[in-house]
């Protein structure tokens, strides 16, 4: 469960340039890829552990690949997420965290919902040609249901 408090529910944080989220994660719950295109994230996590996970994206020189960084995080651990980069934190236990990000209106993006979950979909050409795979498995994707997290 995540439940934010950002501008949209506490308006009186206009201009403050903070937002926060509350991340109940049941056992081996996700937080799946998402990006925040407008804020930076900083997580704490309050009980036990959890896998934490962000990817550099296209990076100036062309020869070197995305770079993922990964920690497992235990109680009290604080973990960055840099603005714009997609990230997600997967419960390794029973873990509950409160993540506070530096916009009053960070944004979410969740990719795979953007991507697979589209009305009207993306154009599979398109989509098969990006992932590199057949028209089948586009077809399965896009069937699925996605969701929006607030």
């Amino acid at each position: 469960m995540v439940t934010t408090v950002n501008i949209n529910k506490l308006p009186e944080l206009n201009t403050l340039g903070v937002s926060l989220v509350r991340i109940d994660y049941a056992p081996y719950g996700l937080n799946p890829p998402h990006t925040h295109p407008r804020a930076s994230e900083v997580l704490v996590v309050l009980a036990r552990h959890s896998l934490c996970e962000f990817v550099t994206s296209n990076p100036l020189d062309p020869s070197r690949k995305n770079k993922l960084f990964t920690k497992y995080l235990y109680l009290g651990d604080v973990f960055v997420f840099p603005q714009g980069l997609i990230h997600f934190q997967f419960n390794v236990g029973h873990t509950n965290a409160i993540a506070s990000l530096s916009s009053q209106n960070a944004g979410v993006i969740t990719i795979a919902n953007e991507v697979f979950g589209s009305d009207p979909p993306i154009n599979q050409a398109v989509l098969t040609k990006t992932f590199l795979v057949e028209n089948i498995v586009m077809d399965y994707l896009q069937a699925q249901f996605w969701w929006n997290i607030d």
